[in-house]
């Protein structure tokens, strides 16, 4: 007999062995676990109920301890020997997602704020339905791969993306008997349920991180979601309108967007779209993203089982379809770390990762890369059950502070504070910018902050409209971040004697487009009587092949049975539409291009050259501008360090108390030789040649792509191959980021596209809009012309041309002036004290 064991205790335990796997034990366990989530709603009354009991605490300052010992209190160290691959744009970073996905053999993570499983990672579309992200993953599945997700969970009645299909969908993707069946598992957080969360529910913030882990091995880290309206090209067209065959199309279904005009609608349904592409362009995107290989993978997995672990405990504990992960490195007294949790009753496994031995990895022991990185994050209790972290703003405010020549940002939102009198703005990057123009213009040095944000943050339509009133919010704040009133950055800076001007610049992005709405096109559309949005609806659902169209029940089928007749009216108008292709001339190939967003780029020749097929006069109906919009969360500093991830420079991003998000801090310790301000300069090879591709493509000096990325080595993941940095003379000339040969051609490109954008298009917002009234005489609120349009249809079709020959590249000038002379988000309903920090 054990110490201090009795008879009676050894008869109990005896009793209830036998008693396990009974109903009696059964009715037991589920009354413990009721008991306990009716406990929850004690919870409403405690708010530090996971940090308040012993063992809670002794982790929380576990946890802090760590973070106390490294830069910028992360929970992540310093580690040298990534290799790490820059990707610009969702062409190449989509195209290298699906390589690496393809040769997955453990285990797949992948955290996002959207995830649309119909997304096509290679385009066109048509003849690469293999690789819409669905199947890639399926084909996994069936290899034997377990597949991990977590989306966040949305409030449906703000934002549109759906969770609850991308779980339905993915899951049902593997049925009940078929290879693969329990392989994918998806979690969806924040919960809404009152019932399940009383104390724990979260309406305001959102889990924003992107990122994918793949067998400990890789992981890609940035700002694009594997989700809609995110794949582009460097030369960001807006037309996808084909004459030679719907099959041509690169966007299909509600891929094809423009937020502005039309916000995603019941994306469960991706075939639909309600958007013409006959009748409007697409609104491009521009993002960042990396590739890394080395040690910094092991933490960025460990954020992602973290949650993972989070997520069970606080949502799943008592379903036994989610299992608990465990990892090497943070097993026994530091699992706690990752929130593995022990209960008494455990309901689910716990898994091992990784599934082989982590000094297996390549990176573990073979060709270290070059670059010194660090992994940093915002997050907290709601989002992982830890105390707050903000090491992502530690970062930023740091990198800021200590550069020497400039700061290039490129960001969705610029929402800072310079100091405390700013509320409810409170991140304070923005005091970092005054202190480091400060410093540098008393010193009498050249310094430049160099800010690309959107024109128009959020996706308002008309900004005049009392649905844009929370967009205005939006862009209230950062014109008062940034130089209206007394603690803007401006304003902050020139009290103390330097002048803003010559060192804070702001700029946005803007693309133009031709329709290729051919008058074949037009013919054949009459003669069919047919329309193309039709058709691409046909398009649409032909390649989706296997669609799930119950996306609310719990066990979707799939093929559509229910949807049979619209599928078969949608084929027969594709028919009668192609029927009519030999009768109008279209049998013969084309002349005129499908896209002309080429003519802004290197080698792209002139508007005024291109081809049209009829009348000039009905060309000028099909010429198209729009916003290009900026996702990426970018910043680089003097050539030499670099911050990728999923921040925004917002407090929902940069707080740790609001949305969660994960990024990373990159040194490239092989230096190449260049040029600062004209001296010689040791630059970082991995900032250096990610800043110039970026100038390049915003000035134009660079090829436009083609849609097969197959062969672009920067489109590889980065164990196949490092980036290709296209060396050459436009190279060289953005070698120098302080030259005043490319400043001159920054601000002059900008400058010239701003003018010609509002010469043609009065495209908004404008300087010229100084109140509603300004907006309205600027650019009436009539359906006389189209979004994105040209404004004066009289203006003769050569001198458009010749004027759209003038634009390089996207740059324009971000109109600090727009509506500065009224109130542009007054309070209310929508915008008070209780909602200011939803925008901020």
């Amino acid at each position: 007999m054990a110490p201090g064991e009795d008879k009676d205790s050894r008869m109990f335990a005896g009793l209830r062995d036998r008693l396990k796997g009974t109903n009696l034990y059964d009715a037991k366990v589920g009354a413990i676990h009721f008991r306990n989530k009716v406990g929850k709603f004690a919870n409403l009354v405690n708010p530090n109920h996971r940090h308040d009991e012993e063992h809670e605490k002794l982790t929380d300052e576990k946890r802090s301890r760590i973070a106390d010992s490294h830069r910028f209190a992360s929970f992540a160290p310093e580690r040298d020997g990534n290799k790490i691959k820059w990707y610009v744009d969702g062409r190449d970073y989509f195209y290298a997602v699906s390589v690496a996905l393809e040769k997955a053999k453990e285990t797949i993570y992948i955290a996002d704020w959207w995830l649309s499983p119909e997304l096509f990672l290679r385009r066109p579309p048509y003849f690469n339905q293999e690789w819409r992200l669905d199947q890639v993953l399926k084909r996994r599945a069936e290899a034997g791969v377990k597949i991990y997700v977590i989306v966040y969970k949305e409030v449906a009645q703000a934002i549109s993306c759906n969770s609850a299909h991308t779980k339905h969908a993915l899951h049902a993707l593997c049925p009940d008997g078929s290879p693969g069946h329990g392989n994918i598992t998806v979690m969806r957080h924040p919960d809404h349920n009152v019932f399940e969360n009383a104390g724990d529910m979260t309406f305001y913030w959102a889990h924003h991180e992107k990122f994918i882990v793949i067998d400990y091995e890789m992981a890609f880290i940035g700002g694009l979601d594997l989700c809609f309206g995110r794949w582009d090209n460097r030369q960001h067209q807006l037309a996808d309108v084909h004459p030679a065959g719907v099959q041509n199309e690169m966007f299909p279904g509600q891929d094809f967007n423009n937020n502005r005009i039309l916000d995603f609608q019941t994306v469960e349904d991706w075939k639909s779209n309600e958007l013409s592409k006959a009748d409007y362009g697409r609104m491009p995107w521009h993002d960042v993203a990396m590739c890394v290989i080395g040690d910094c993978v092991y933490d960025i997995a460990e954020h992602f089982v973290l949650r993972w672990n989070f997520v069970k405990r606080d949502k799943y504990k008592r379903s036994d379809g989610f299992d608990w992960l465990t990892m090497t490195g943070r097993e026994g007294e530091n699992e706690d770390l990752v929130a593995v949790q022990r209960p008494k009753h455990p309901v689910g496994q716990y898994i091992h990762h990784p599934l082989s031995p982590l000094g297996n990895r390549s990176w573990a022991h073979q060709q270290p890369g070059t670059v010194h990185a660090q992994v940093v994050r915002s997050s907290c209790d709601w989002s992982s059950g830890i105390l707050t972290e903000h090491s992502i703003q530690n970062a930023y405010c740091d990198v800021i502070r200590n550069a020497e020549h400039f700061v290039y940002i490129e960001n969705q939102f610029f929402i800072t504070a310079t100091g405390e009198e700013q509320s409810p703005i409170h991140n304070l990057i923005g005091r970092a910018i005054v202190d480091a123009c400060v410093k540098a213009g008393k010193e009498g040095r050249k310094f430049r902050v160099i800010i690309l944000i959107p024109a128009i943050p959020g996706f308002a339509g008309d900004l005049r409209d009392d649905a844009a009133m929370g967009t205005r919010a939006i862009m209230d704040y950062q014109y008062k971040s940034i130089h209206r009133g007394p603690h803007s950055i401006f304003e902050q800076i020139k009290a103390q004697g330097v002048d803003p001007t010559q060192h804070v610049f702001i700029f946005n992005l803007r693309s133009y487009d031709r329709l290729n709405k051919t008058p074949a096109m037009i013919q054949q559309e009459e003669k069919s009587g047919v329309k193309y949005q039709d058709v691409q609806r046909a398009e649409a659902e032909e390649i989706m092949a296997e669609g799930l169209h119950s996306t609310t029940d719990e066990k979707p089928t799939l093929g559509d049975t229910t949807g049979n007749e619209e599928k078969e009216r949608l084929t027969d108008q594709k028919r009668r539409f192609e029927a009519q292709r030999g009768e109008v001339g279209l049998d013969q190939a084309t002349t005129s291009k499908d896209s002309i967003a080429h003519t802004a780029m290197l080698n792209g020749g002139k508007v005024s050259e291109q081809e049209w097929d009829g009348d000039l006069e009905q060309e000028k109906e099909n010429f198209v501008q729009e916003e290009l919009y900026i996702h990426g969360k970018l910043l680089i500093a003097d050539d030499r360090i670099v911050i990728c991830g999923s921040s925004n420079i917002n407090d929902r991003s940069q707080m740790g108390l609001h949305d969660s998000e994960l990024s990373i801090v990159m040194e490239d310790y092989h230096t190449i030789d260049s040029t600062m301000e004209g001296q010689p300069f040791k630059a970082g090879h991995h900032a250096a040649t990610l800043r110039r591709l970026l100038w390049r493509e915003h000035l134009g000096l660079v090829p436009a792509q083609p849609l097969d990325a197959s062969k672009d080595p920067n489109a590889q993941p980065a164990d196949v191959c490092p980036n290709d940095i296209m060396e050459g003379r436009e190279y060289e000339f953005v070698a120098d980021p302080m030259s005043d040969k490319v400043w001159d051609m920054w601000t002059g490109n900008a400058t010239t596209n701003t003018q010609i954008f509002r010469h043609l298009f009065r495209a908004d917002p404008d300087d010229n809009i100084k109140t509603f009234d300004d907006y309205e005489a600027f650019l009436p609120r009539h359906n006389k012309f189209k979004q994105g349009h040209l404004h004066d249809p009289f203006m003769p079709a050569e001198e458009v041309r010749q004027k759209l020959d003038q634009i390089k590249g996207h740059l324009v000038w971000m109109p600090l002036d727009f509506l500065c002379d009224a109130p542009m988000a007054e309070k209310g309903l929508q915008v008070n004290a209780y909602t200011e920090s939803i925008y901020t």
